[in-house]
């Protein structure tokens, strides 16, 4: 008979085999021991070596925090541990948030973020940086190459888009967002507010037709907008945002037939998982619907698997970030009958901003945050959770 063993590491309980029993079906292990600041915002990739590279942000808060810094860490191939954290993106007064990742097809990594001006999103700067294939374990990353990311919605975009979204609300939602709703108009006919606060997310992706895509989204209008590269980085283009108030941080997967879908957060009153399709490789979309999953307004992942399934990370529930799933669709995401959960815990606790990615040796990656109480108290401690399993295990269910 297999036995677990639970044992606490770091203040957080961590669940092994004990000698001689099979080898689990998940294994979860804590990237760095927790610790009491704000640890968010996950992005992990396998690169072209086999090893894995987990990024997310770290400081004493989040806009608001000056000291909040871009950490990285590596999992060599093979390795059953993370290498010690390093620090990979700080501007000396501002806090960097956000971090995605995109592994170019030439063994690049390229990695993108925002650096917040002024303490509100609404001040996001888009930048990225660029390593070379060279770049392997303990760390740190050399980046050959890091920059402002300028984006330029073409005239009229933004304006259309926001005049949509809110078109779309209910009288009653007006009135529960008028605060947040009433200066958008104003703002989205502003060059400014255009251009600034475009943040990413997820990951970026490679499609076959050679497009690279960095998937954005915009705090001022909360609405998503694609960048779009067909030439390998070297330049990037605004597509149309997408319409509808609190469809943000959009995932993308590709259908077969060569159309994009969307899956998005839900920043707005839905409390459900938004959904949009593009025909064009992500320059325009769809207006976005609703899904029949629940969302808190939390973050997302869907991918596709080397089986054809797509797999959606989520937190499942309307309200709360204490229960972390994964489900699985046959039917290119019309339905999602298959979940099951990496984490369900009690409310308070935070299992939250999943990034999935699946391995060459058909494994499924997974990062969040992982986010406990402390003595009970209002304080928290966090770390960036990393867990291993296949798509075996997620069709088994709960």
């Amino acid at each position: 008979m297999t036995r677990a063993l639970t044992k606490v590491v770091g203040g957080l309980w961590v669940v092994g085999m004990l000698a001689g029993a099979a080898p689990p079906e998940i294994v979860k292990r804590p990237i760095f021991e927790a610790e009491a600041k704000h640890n968010h915002a996950s992005c992990v990739i396998e690169t072209a070596r086999g090893d894995l590279l987990a990024v997310w942000y770290s400081g004493s808060g989040e806009r608001q925090s000056d000291d909040v810094e871009v950490q990285a860490a590596w999992l060599a191939k093979g390795a059953d541990k993370w290498s010690p954290r390093f620090l990979t993106a700080d501007t000396p007064g501002y806090p960097d948030c956000n971090p995605a990742l995109l592994a170019a097809p030439d063994g690049r990594v390229w990695m993108f973020w925002p650096t917040i001006l002024d303490h509100r999103w609404e001040g996001a700067l888009l930048k990225y940086a660029v390593a070379d294939p060279s770049q392997s374990p303990p760390g740190p990353i050399k980046w050959e190459t890091s920059n402002v990311l300028h984006l330029t919605p073409a005239p009229g975009t933004v304006e259309k888009a926001v005049a949509g979204s809110i078109a779309k609300l209910t009288d009653e939602e007006r009135k529960k967002y008028a605060k947040s709703i009433d200066p958008l108009t104003e703002r989205s006919a502003d060059l400014l507010y255009q251009r600034l606060g475009w943040m990413p997310r997820v990951r970026g992706v490679v499609l076959p037709s050679g497009r690279w895509i960095l998937p954005l989204y915009c705090d001022t209008f909360s609405i998503s907008m694609m960048a779009t590269s067909d030439d390998q980085g070297k330049t990037w283009k605004a597509g149309e945002p997408t319409v509808g108030f609190g469809a943000i941080q959009p995932s993308l997967v590709q259908k077969k037939d060569g159309s994009l879908v969307a899956f998005m957060r839900d920043n707005g009153p839905h409390k459900k998982i938004r959904t949009a399709i593009s025909t064009d490789e992500g320059k325009t979309w769809t207006d976005a619907v609703d899904t029949t999953l629940d969302n808190p307004g939390a973050g997302i992942e869907a991918i596709k698997l080397a089986s054809g399934a797509w797999a959606l990370v989520y937190n499942d529930l309307p309200r709360g970030r204490h229960s972390l799933a994964v489900s699985l669709s046959d039917d290119e995401g019309k339905t999602w009958p298959i979940t099951r959960h990496v984490e369900k815990g009690e409310t308070g606790q935070s299992f939250h901003y999943p990034s999935m990615t699946q391995g060459r040796d058909g494994k499924i990656q997974l990062s969040y945050t992982y986010s406990l109480g402390l003595g009970g108290g209002t304080a928290r401690t966090s770390t960036i959770m990393h867990a291993t399993f296949d798509e075996a295990w997620v069709r088994k269910g709960d």
